[in-house]
């Protein structure tokens, strides 16, 4: 029987000052998807490992199986699949986990098809699986899963998502405090309306931002990764961020911030020593608080999901 098996890798969605139009792809951790087909003419996930029971196995309130029947639906298919899912990162960590899971499904059924779509053709079915997770059809996390590398989201519609020439390379630290944070309830207490002053800050950020990583100017990163709309609001919902963030900094780190909609949190450091430094010491500070975390120093991942 034919099997397809995908690593969709994890992503830092926002990347600070980019709300919903910026994401990188990480090497680890990552969530696997392996497909085949079956004789049933439907699509059935057979498996779930690593969500502590907490995932549906239904196909239609499963990313998973949701991603797969559109795909179906798209290429004007009645083939059954069946669908087996690995995760490996934690639910609800701001880490990309569903978009993950959608892009590890998409991309593994479009190789047993023999890849009908292009990756690009693809992103569109991705984002409905983020619709289905937290209501909001949001690519900064499916893009850079499936594209690799940092992506930008120049427009949703029509959409235009562009992979940027970046040249940098860059360690990422990812601390993920043991606190529930769920995306849905992250996106409903932002603000729809901002004053113009803060709005021209804002996109002044993003644009020294996509500067910054385009020449490799860490100084000019570092500057632009301020967040003067989202970050204040959200980072209340993550106790002990701002001292975080100030234990990151002192440390040389480049810039500090949400992953997505937390709780993670992330810090892009210039190398591999400083990022260790910076984890084992985000470890100690939140300890001492009695919150419990995992941690992990990893790089922008520029490949994507991947066939293994």
């Amino acid at each position: 029987m034919k099997k397809i098996k995908c690593y969709a890798p994890a992503t830092v969605a926002n990347v600070v000052c980019g709300y919903d139009v910026l994401g990188f792809a990480i090497d680890n951790p990552g969530d696997e998807v392996i497909v085949s087909f079956n004789n049933n003419n439907k699509t059935v996930i057979t498996k779930i490992e690593g969500d502590q029971g907490k995932l549906p196995l239904d196909a239609n309130k499963n990313v998973v199986g949701h991603v797969v029947n559109l795909f179906l639906e798209k290429i004007g298919s009645n083939q059954g699949v069946d669908i087996e899912l690995y995760k490996k990162m934690p639910l609800n960590s701001g880490l990309g986990s569903s978009a993950a899971s959608s892009v590890g499904a998409l991309v593994a059924v479009n190789e047993l098809f023999d890849n009908p779509l292009s990756r690009h053709e693809l992103l569109p079915l991705a984002m409905e699986g983020e619709r289905l997770a937290s209501g909001n059809a949001h690519a900064d996390n499916v893009a850079p899963s499936l594209l690799g590398g940092l992506v930008l989201i120049r427009s949703y519609d029509p959409l235009d998502v562009v992979k940027l020439p970046t040249k940098t390379d860059f360690y990422v630290v990812s601390v993920h405090p043991h606190v529930d944070v769920p995306t849905g309830e992250a996106r409903k207490i932002i603000r729809q309306q901002v004053p113009l002053k803060k709005a021209v800050e804002q996109w002044g950020n993003v644009a020294g931002l996509v500067a910054g990583f385009c020449t490799n100017d860490a100084d000019l990163i570092g500057r632009s990764m301020k967040d003067v709309i989202i970050e204040p609001i959200r980072s209340m919902l993550i106790p002990y961020f701002a001292e975080m963030k100030q234990t990151a900094l002192d440390h040389n780190a480049i810039g500090f911030g949400i992953s997505g909609s937390g709780p993670s949190v992330f810090a892009l450091c210039k190398n591999k020593d400083e990022a260790e430094k910076i984890a084992i010491e985000l470890h100690k500070l939140l300890y001492a608080q009695n919150i419990s975390c995992e941690s992990l120093v990893t790089k922008i991942n520029n490949e994507g999901a991947v066939i293994l």
